[in-house]
Formats: C-alpha cells, sequence, structure tokens
C-alpha cells in the first residue's frame, strides 16, 4: 500500500492502532518506513483520550505519533463550512479534513470512511484511507 508524504490519524485509526488491529499497524509502520509524516489533529485527543488507567494503549499511541495539528480559527470555519454543503453533523470529522487540507493534504486513515470521503470530496490533496 502506497501512503502519501502525510498520514493523518483520526479517532477510529488512533483507538484501532490502541486495539493493535493488525490493518491499523501495517498503514503506520508502511508510513513510517515510507518517511512518511504522520500526525493527529490536537481535535482527535479530545475523543480518544480520557485519563484512566485502561487508556494507555491509546496514551502509548498518541505519544509514539509525537506529531499534532493544532485547529485554528481558519479550520473551525472551513470545517463548518463543510458541514454546511453537506446533510450531517460530524464535527470533529469535518474539524479532521479541515486541519489535514491547511496543512498540506495527505492520507487520513479512518474507521469511518463515508462521512469523511463526503467531507473530503473536491478535494484532490486528501485521500481517505479505510481501516
Amino acid at each position: 500500500m502506497a501512503i502519501n508524504k502525510r498520514l493523518v490519524l483520526d479517532s477510529g485509526a488512533i483507538i484501532a492502532l490502541a486495539r493493535n488491529e493488525h490493518g491499523a499497524r501495517s498503514v503506520l509502520q508502511a508510513a513510517w518506513e515510507a518517511g512518511s509524516k504522520v500526525a493527529i489533529p490536537v481535535v482527535v485527543l479530545a475523543e480518544t483520550v480520557r485519563g484512566r488507567p485502561d487508556n494507555a494503549p491509546v496514551n502509548q499511541i498518541v505519544k509514539a505519533v509525537g506529531d499534532y495539528i493544532e485547529v485554528t480559527e481558519a479550520d473551525g470555519r472551513s470545517a463548518g463550512h463543510l458541514l454546511g454543503d453537506k446533510p450531517m453533523s460530524s464535527t470533529i470529522d469535518a474539524i479532521v479534513v479541515a486541519c489535514a487540507d491547511r496543512t498540506g493534504g495527505g492520507e487520513i486513515l479512518t474507521g469511518d470512511p463515508i462521512d469523511l470521503r463526503q467531507l473530503a470530496a473536491g478535494n484532490p490533496s486528501i485521500t481517505i484511507m479505510s481501516l
């Protein structure tokens, strides 16, 4: 599987990695081996980090990736525009797409490809990769 120069992880990808799912681990390993930048939008932390002892695998993934995409006002506005054009209310998914777009695009690894594909439709810099 070919990985673009950037791999963006959404909450489904983080959870799959924390559960040690082979498909997710293979994609992450391939990205690192290809020298791709791997990043997590900060908003994804709100969906995945719970601060409990049983959350240790999630924290290990977050720490191992170590690169985060900050959310800006422009990302919020862009996400709002994306949602305004679609019959959905996936605010965090829209912010993930907006962050990926602002930072140069790439592939978004997700367990929710349908919503993300709708949000990224028409954006040639973003590819959605399903787990």
